[in-house]
């Protein structure tokens, strides 16, 4: 296994990890025998809170696999970058856990969706300043990357820098709304992800223009 197979491996026993971790926070109703339909009912904070982060998690490993297969050599940069991300993964569950709890519970909800969304800001600044310093020079990709090209994604890339602080704001206007726009947000990456350049995509562009 070379350098970055090594850290993709690490890193998915952290997504996976978390990712279980995160149905552990739907409890079974105590006490409900004679109205169980209405006490499961009346968990969806937990369920809603559970799939939204599942989602994140889930498109984030996606995302993080796709550009691991491009990296042929690793870094001490990248490798706290890396770590950094990975400190954030596995916290996730501890702010799905706060939105479970406090979704309904008035000005609590804005604080919860507020923690919830600050984590996700983290997210987006660490996932971004890994994809700066694999472009700054290219010497960590294989050969196949079209590194130039790639540095010219950046902009896109960091598009997650720009809304996760907006929706900050805006859970202090509708906690439930901020929620399903965090949904929103993971659907979007999970079908317009930022593809790594590669020369073989390069190649035909430049010879059709010649």
């Amino acid at each position: 296994m070379n350098e970055s197979g090594r850290v993709e491996a690490f890193s998915d026993g952290v997504f996976a990890i978390a990712i279980t971790l995160l149905v552990l926070e739907i409890k079974v109703p105590e006490g409900a025998a004679d109205h169980l339909w209405s006490a499961i009912g009346a968990m969806w904070p937990s369920y809603a809170a559970y799939v939204v982060t599942f989602l994140i998690i889930g498109i984030m490993w996606v995302n993080h696999h796709t550009i691991f297969q491009y990296i042929a050599r690793v870094d001490r940069t990248l490798l706290f970058l890396n770590l950094m991300l990975l400190m954030g993964v596995a916290a996730l569950p501890w702010p799905a856990s706060v939105v479970a709890a406090y979704l309904r519970e008035g000005n609590a909800a804005h604080v919860a969706l507020a923690v919830y969304s600050l984590f996700l800001v983290f997210h987006a600044l660490v996932f971004g300043a890994m994809w700066w310093h694999l472009t700054r020079t290219g010497h960590l990709f294989d050969d196949r990357v079209d590194v130039e090209a790639a540095r010219a994604t950046r902009g896109r890339f960091a598009l997650g820098s720009i809304v996760y602080p907006i929706t900050v704001g805006l859970s202090f206007v509708s906690a439930p709304l901020t929620l399903a726009v965090h949904g929103l947000i993971a659907v979007y990456y999970a079908f317009n992800q930022v593809p790594v350049p590669t020369k073989a995509e390069a190649a035909p562009s430049a010879s059709s223009g010649s």
